[in-house]
């Protein structure tokens, strides 16, 4: 009987802490759910970092009804003091019977403790209800704690032919009004967005959130080793944004000093000629960055891939076919000898919108195929 309960309060819990995506920061998104004698008493989502977690929510909307009841929290409770007391030490006060948690807290050095707390308060205690769906929706939360790097995320939208351009450089519009709210959609749950100077360059892109209700806009992250950026680039001059220049110890430091001297971070990975990559999302994670939507052109976008940094591909394909031998590609970079080599994707999703088709996948990487620098534009 309870299998068959808990799946169901757990999914409501985890539907909650979905729809908060993208606006706690580098916290996860925890749902919880507390239930007694077969109803609903109180319910809670973290919303932002610094916060209430979503433990504290639904106990404090059940009030004196949270002793006796069952909690279900999509992450395992906090056990240590943070900007937040520690929610296991909460649920062992109101003297809650159960705790059914969806995966263990990510971070190494805590997962497990907050229930072994609880089992040794005697609350009963049990991990792994809908654990894949709770996992994937703090996957970005769990690379970072794991590694100090943020997830990666690649998006291309592209013809047929696997164009990003055409001959001249027009790509308004390759995808459809409904993929690009989509994208929009992924902007405002990312942390940060991240283009090389040659995007910048040819369409002076704003780089934020634009969505029928207000979005948050991510971190503006350019690529450019050796600053060719314009001074008068909307991403430089708008401050719709905060905006970071990844560069190399060889760019020109008069032109670093008038971008710093407004307000804009710039930071040298690497002694050139071209930008570090792998240094540069190391950077990231000590800005508490974790997650970062890759809108690049092909070079960007094929350096990462090459690299092994990229952690997810979303590429929308649209019904056209533009040619062209000198018009950009999704992906530029050397490639492989044997098609044995070639980077596969698993954890496919395939979807339509509209006339527009959507492909999701995370990158295999052959054991065979690892480098150690990564360098790009």
């Amino acid at each position: 009987m309870h299998a068959i309960d808990d799946e169901y309060y757990m999914d409501l819990a985890l539907q909650m802490a979905e729809r908060a995506q993208g606006q706690t920061g580098i916290n996860p998104v925890v749902g919880a759910v507390v239930v007694r004698d077969g109803a609903v008493v109180g319910l809670g989502t973290h919303l932002k970092r610094g916060t209430p977690h979503a433990e504290v929510h639904a106990l404090n909307m059940a009030g004196p009804l949270a002793e006796g009841s069952t909690v279900y929290v999509t992450l395992e409770p906090c056990s240590h003091y943070g900007l937040t007391p520690p929610c296991a030490e909460r649920l062992i006060r109101e003297k809650v019977a159960r705790v059914v948690i969806a995966c263990e807290d990510p971070n190494p050095q805590v997962a497990g403790r907050g229930t072994a707390m609880l089992r040794d308060r005697g609350i009963e205690v049990e991990v792994g209800v809908l654990r894949d769906r709770a996992v994937k929706l703090n996957k970005m939360f769990i690379k970072l704690i794991t590694t100090g790097l943020p997830y990666i995320t690649v998006k291309t939208a592209s013809t047929l032919d696997g164009k990003i351009a055409s001959r001249t450089g027009d790509s308004k519009w390759i995808s459809n009004e409904a993929s690009r709210s989509i994208v929009h959609t992924m902007r405002h749950r990312h942390q940060g967005i991240m283009v090389g100077v040659g995007t910048v360059i040819a369409d002076d892109p704003q780089l934020t959130t634009r969505l029928p209700v207000p979005g948050l806009s991510p971190v503006r992250i350019v690529v450019d080793s050796t600053l060719k950026i314009p001074e008068t680039s909307k991403v430089l001059t708008d401050g719709l944004a905060p905006t970071l220049l990844f560069t190399t110890e060889a760019a020109d430091k008069t032109k670093a000093e008038v971008i710093s001297g407004r307000g804009i971070e710039v930071i040298p990975c690497g002694p050139g000629p071209k930008v570090d990559l792998r240094l540069a999302l190391k950077e990231l994670g000590r800005r508490e960055i974790a997650s970062v939507l890759v809108e690049g052109g092909g070079r960007l976008n094929g350096s990462l891939l090459e690299e092994q940094l990229v952690d997810e591909l979303v590429m929308f394909v649209a019904p056209k076919l533009i040619g062209g031998p000198e018009a950009p590609g999704s992906f530029v970079f050397e490639g492989y000898e044997k098609m044995r080599d070639a980077v596969s994707l698993s954890e496919l999703e395939v979807s339509q919108i509209g006339d527009n088709i959507c492909i999701k996948g995370k990158p295999v990487w052959a054991e065979s195929l690892g480098m150690d620098e990564s360098t790009s534009e």
